[in-house]
Parts: C-alpha cells; structure tokens; sequence
C-alpha cells in the first residue's frame, strides 16, 4: 500500500520544488524529507526523483502518481466534511421500521423533514408490529416505530432496547355514510351491538383494542369479515358491509370514502405508538435527529377524525353524451 502521508510530501516537493523548502513546509529536515521519496520510490518500485543540476526534479512516474494522489487528497477532504457532518448530526443513514399505517403520516414527513436541514439518508422498511423488535435487535433497522393495544411497549423491560412514547392514535367509528347512527356527533358503542363488524384477524393490537372496547360497551363484537389492511376493510365498511373502529392515523387516506367517522362516548379506544432504538444509540449523531423529528411530527398528527367528503361524479354533459 502507498502511504498517503508520502503522497503529501511528494505533492509539497513539486509545489516548493526543492528539498530543502519542502522540508520547510511539511516541518522535517531534508535528510528526512529524502528517506521519504526513497522509501516511496521503493514502495512503487520506480525513481520517484532524477538529478537536475544541483536539484532533484520528480520523474514522469511521479507525475503520474501526482496526477492519482490529486483525486485521493480531494477524496479526503470529502471524506473530512462528511465526518465532521455526521459528528454534527448532518449526514450518516438511518433504517427506519414502520407499520404500514405510520409510513406516510409519520415516516415520510421525517425523510421530508431531515432533508431539508441534513445530509442524513434516511431508509425505510415496513415491518409487521409483531416483528419490530426482533428487526432491532438484529440490526436490519436502527429506529422501529412500534404499535401496541397496552400501556407496555413490546420490549420495554428488555435491557438491550430504549423506548419512547410518541402519540396516543385515538380509533373511531367507521360507518357506512347512510347509517341511521352517522348524524350523531358520537356513537355509544353499545348501539352497534348487534351490527356486522369487520375486525383485523385475531392476536393484532386492533383486533384486542376492538374486542376490549366493545366487552366494556357490554358486548362482544359479531365478527363478519376479517381484514388487516385499512383498505380492505374501509372498502367492505363503503359497500354496506359492517362497521369497525379506524385509527386517526390512516384516516387521511379515505377522505373521500363513502363512510362517517365518528368518536367513541366515552373512552376512546387508543392505539400506543412509540419509537425504539438499541440501548446506548440515542445520542449517535445520526439517530438523535430522526428521534427529534420524530417528535415534532408526531405532536401534530392523529389530532380529530377525518371529515370524509365522497367523490360525487357529475351526469355526463348533454353535448358528450351527443357526440358518443
């Protein structure tokens, strides 16, 4: 290998063009300053120097390696800013987990957010709830936003992990826009005991949520379809189907669904969203901004439910209708 510190002795002797001054500038003596280019010549095996008169002039295989060291000393200084950006909290990458519901209310914003004040790259990957902090503690993410139907965070007696809670994703109603319950500005779930339900699949946090919230309504839920994805479900809960709890989170996506979102009287049904990191990373230069943005976003997100105004298409216009 090619000692980086020769290559700057070598680009100061062809600046000060003699030992004696170069010695001089990169604080050596002379006799040093030629060890070095011997040493050098030795390491690329060929004269780095030739005689010129009573001076020394550099070869054409060191007007070579000049020509390369040029581009490794700028490769440097690159290398210098981004170290000292990253010790900043400017630069470096950060893998973020997400459920799918979180990816665009709060992932995206953070992506959008860092950019405009850092160089940190910020990746994302969707991860199932369930799989989040297994995905933590093997490195595949460095922040895992988490989702959970409790008070206790998945992991958060676990030593290896710091927790963090973020919002509290309040679940409304979801009704089909010509039920009899959607003009009331809330809605008893006790009133929905004998309706259709579509509820996620047993085990995930709202499929509990769902099933406690109506247990304390006096009820158990009459499950006739099951769907996970909030498409699926605000699709069936639009043709009529049944009705179901939506968390404010995802109810952005569906403003122009034919369906009513109306609050739970009462207690509300609340889904716990919270960050998660390795013990010991929160102060890395490089996740302390994600963290930070992280809360800044989430204080202004899942605050009320979405009022949904359905896409009403117009009659075809007599002349279309003419021409067809």
């Amino acid at each position: 290998m090619i000692d980086v510190r020769k290559l700057e002795i070598l680009r100061e002797l062809d600046r000060c063009g003699t030992i004696a001054a170069t010695a001089a500038a990169v604080h050596l003596t002379p006799s040093a300053v030629s060890q070095q280019m011997a040493a050098l010549s030795k390491e690329t095996g060929t004269a780095m120097l030739e005689p010129d008169g009573r001076r020394v002039r550099l070869t054409e295989a060191a007007q070579l390696l000049l020509r390369h060291a040029h581009q490794i000393f700028t490769h440097l200084e690159h290398a210098e800013s981004d170290l000292a950006a990253y010790r900043r909290g400017d630069a470096g990458t950060v893998r973020v987990g997400t459920f799918s519901s979180a990816v665009k209310a709060l992932a995206v914003p953070v992506i959008s957010d860092l950019a405009t004040s850092t160089r940190i790259r910020v990746e994302l990957r969707e991860v199932e709830p369930e799989d989040a902090l297994d995905n933590l503690l093997a490195r595949t993410v460095d922040v895992s936003l988490i989702l959970t139907s409790t008070e206790l965070m998945p992991g958060q007696d676990d030593k290896r992990v710091w927790s963090e809670h973020l919002l509290d994703d309040v679940m409304d109603v979801a009704l089909p826009f010509d039920h009899p319950l959607a003009g009331h500005d809330e809605v008893e779930l006790a009133d929905l005991a004998d309706a259709d339900w579509i509820l996620a699949n047993p085990g995930v946090p709202c499929w509990q949520l769902t099933r406690d919230a109506c247990e304390r309504a006096g009820f158990r839920p009459r499950a006739r379809h099951y769907a996970d994805e909030f498409v699926g479900v605000v699709g069936l809960i639009a043709a009529g189907h049944g009705v179901s709890l939506l968390p404010r989170l995802a109810q952005p996506e569906f403003v122009h669904e034919p369906i009513v979102l109306r609050p739970v009287k009462g207690i509300s049904p609340v889904r716990k969203i919270g960050a998660q990191i390795r013990a010991g990373t929160a102060d890395q230069p490089h996740i302390a901004p994600v963290l930070g943005s992280l809360r800044r976003i989430a204080q202004g997100v899942a605050l009320g439910p979405v009022e949904c105004r359905p896409v009403v298409l117009s009659p075809p216009s007599a002349a279309l209708m003419a021409s067809s």
